[in-house]
C-alpha cells in the first residue's frame, strides 16, 4: 500500500510505525460557522481511507481536534452578542451532527482547545526553556531561524517564505515570520492564566500538544485539507520536531481544494453551502460518491449537474446489489469466482496506490457490467454481494433497511381509519404526532409503545427535549 507523502513528493510504501498500529491526526474544524461543504469534502475522504485501512485489519486510532477558542470566534461572538464557548459549542454541536448525517464515523478522540490548556502552556515553556521561542510583552512567539529546517513541508525557503507569505505583523516579533505560540488577551477577551499573563493560545500549537498527547511524539499519518500546508502544517513541524528532536508525521496527506463552479467559495460571492442545505435536497450516499469519486488529492469543482450524475451512479451501484440479492434464490448459471477474484484484485490494487478511488470506481463499473450480463451460480453470486458489501463499507455508503410497511399499516391501523392509501412518511408523521400528544398527557406507556413498534417497522425515533425526529434503522 501507497500514499502520496507531501513531504517527499512522492508515492511511499506505508509501514506503520507500530507494528499494525496506524495513528491519525486529522485537522478539525474551527467552530465559529456551520459546516460547509469544503469541510465534508476533506473529513468524507479521510473518513474513506480510516475506513479501508480498518478493512485491511489494521488498528487505527484515529483524532479529530475541535478548535473552540479562536480569533474568528472571539470576533464572531462580538458580532452576535455571545458569549464566546457557547457560539462555539453551538457550532460544534452543528459539526458533529453534519458527519453524523453523512456518515462520517466518530474519530476516538475528539479534542478540545480548551481541554488541554495547561497541556498547552507546558509544551510552551518547554520550547522557551530549549531555546525556541521567547517572550514578548505577555506574548510567546516561536522563532523560525532557530529550526534549521523551516519550510521542508511547504518546500520554501527562507527567503522565498518571507518574499511570498502573508505574515501577521507585530512589533513584538523579533523577526516577521515569527508564530505565536501564546496571545496576550485584549481586554474583555477570554482568556487563561500563565507563567506570561493571561492569555489564549496560539493557533498552530493546539495541534502539536494535542496529536502528541493521543498518539505519541510520532504520527503515522497527518492529514487536512491542502491550504493548511502552509503555515499551519510548517508550523507545527517545526514547533513538534524543535520539542522532541524526532521526525513528527511519516506521511503526509493533504486532500485538494473543493470549488463551487471554479471558483473558491465564500458568502460574498453567494456560493456558500452548508451541509446542512445540501442535504434538504440530496441524500448523502450521492454526496459521498461525488467525493469520491474524484481523488482526494485533487482539486474538486462542485456543480450541482454533477451531483445529479453522481446520484445516478450511486443508484445504479444499489440496484446492482438489489439485483445480486433478488437472483440469490434462482442463481444456477455458471461459476465466475476467478473471473470475480480478478476483479476485486484490481479494485484493491487501485486503492492501495494512493486511494485512488477514480480508478477503483471504473473497475467497479465494469464489474456491474459484468453482473448484468453474466448468469451466476450461487457461490459466485453471494461472492458477487460480499464484494459489493465491502464496498459500500469502505465508501461509507449507508445501506437504508426498507420500511416494513405491513408492520407499519398495523400498527397505523391501531389509531387511524383510512391508512391503505397512505405513502408511508406520512404515516410515521401522523403516529409521531399522536405519540406526541400521548407525551404531553404523560401517557407514556402509549407513547413508548408507539415508539416500539415504530422501530419494529425500521423507523427509529427519537426524542430531543420537546422535539422528536425519526430515521431509517441502519
Amino acid at each position: 500500500m501507497k500514499f502520496y507523502n507531501t513531504l517527499t513528493r512522492k508515492k511511499e510504501e506505508f509501514v506503520p510505525l507500530e507494528g499494525n498500529t496506524v495513528k491519525i491526526y486529522v485537522c478539525g474544524p474551527t467552530v465559529y460557522d456551520s459546516p460547509h461543504i469544503g469541510h465534508a469534502r476533506t473529513y468524507i475522504a479521510f473518513d474513506a481511507i480510516r475506513r479501508y485501512l480498518k478493512y485491511k485489519g489494521y488498528d487505527v486510532i484515529y483524532v479529530v481536534n475541535i478548535t473552540n477558542v479562536d480569533d474568528k470566534i472571539i470576533n464572531r461572538a462580538k458580532e452576535l452578542g455571545e458569549h464566546p464557548l457557547k457560539l462555539a459549542e453551538r457550532y460544534e454541536r452543528e459539526f458533529f451532527d453534519a458527519m453524523e448525517k453523512l456518515n462520517v464515523e466518530k474519530a476516538d478522540f475528539s479534542p478540545r482547545v480548551t481541554e488541554h490548556i495547561q497541556d498547552i502552556i507546558n509544551f510552551i515553556q518547554k520550547l522557551i526553556e530549549k531555546g525556541y521561542a521567547y517572550v514578548s510583552e505577555g506574548d510567546v512567539y516561536f522563532s523560525v531561524e532557530k529550526f534549521k529546517e523551516y519550510g521542508k513541508l511547504s518546500h520554501q525557503s527562507l527567503k522565498e517564505i518571507k518574499a511570498g507569505a502573508r505574515v501577521e505583523i507585530s512589533e513584538k516579533k523579533r523577526n516577521p515570520l515569527d508564530f505565536a505560540l501564546w496571545k496576550k488577551a485584549k481586554e474583555g477577551e477570554i482568556s487563561w492564566p500563565s507563567p506570561w499573563g493571561e492569555g489564549r493560545p496560539g493557533w498552530h500549537i493546539e495541534c502539536s500538544t494535542m496529536s502528541m498527547k493521543y498518539l505519541g511524539e510520532t504520527l503515522d499519518i497527518h492529514g487536512g485539507a491542502q491550504d493548511l500546508i502552509f503555515p499551519h502544517h510548517e508550523n507545527e513541524i517545526a514547533q513538534s520536531e524543535a520539542l522532541t528532536g524526532k521526525t513528527f508525521v511519516r506521511y503526509w496527506l493533504h486532500t485538494g481544494f473543493l470549488l463551487v463552479k471554479g471558483e473558491k467559495m465564500s458568502k460574498s460571492l453567494g456560493n456558500f453551502i452548508t451541509i446542512d442545505e445540501l442535504l434538504k435536497t440530496y441524500d448523502a450516499n450521492s454526496f459521498r460518491f461525488l467525493v469520491l469519486q474524484t481523488h482526494y488529492r485533487s482539486p474538486l469543482d462542485f456543480k450541482f449537474e454533477n451531483l445529479e450524475k453522481a446520484k445516478r451512479a450511486y443508484k445504479r451501484l444499489a440496484n446492482a446489489l438489489d439485483y445480486l440479492k433478488q437472483k440469490l434464490e434462482e442463481a444456477n448459471g455458471e461459476d465466475n469466482t476467478k473471473v470475480l477474484e480478478q476483479y476485486k484484485e484490481k479494485f484493491f490494487e487501485a486503492l492501495d496506490d494512493d486511494f485512488d478511488t477514480p480508478k477503483a470506481f471504473a473497475i467497479l463499473f465494469d464489474f456491474v457490467n459484468f453482473v448484468y450480463k453474466s448468469r451466476m451460480d450461487r457461490k459466485s453470486t453471494e461472492e458477487a454481494i460480499k464484494f459489493f458489501v465491502d464496498v459500500f463499507k469502505i465508501f461509507g455508503f449507508k445501506l437504508e433497511k426498507k420500511i416494513d410497511r405491513a408492520k407499519l399499516i398495523s400498527l397505523a391501523k391501531e389509531f387511524i381509519s383510512e391508512v391503505e392509501n397512505k405513502e408511508e412518511k406520512e404515516l410515521i408523521e401522523i403516529l409521531i404526532e399522536i405519540r406526541a400528544e400521548h407525551r404531553r398527557k404523560k401517557d407514556y406507556k402509549i407513547a413508548d409503545y408507539i415508539r416500539d413498534k415504530l422501530r419494529e417497522a425500521g423507523v427509529i425515533v427519537e426524542d430531543l427535549g420537546d422535539k422528536t425526529r425519526w430515521r431509517l434503522e441502519r
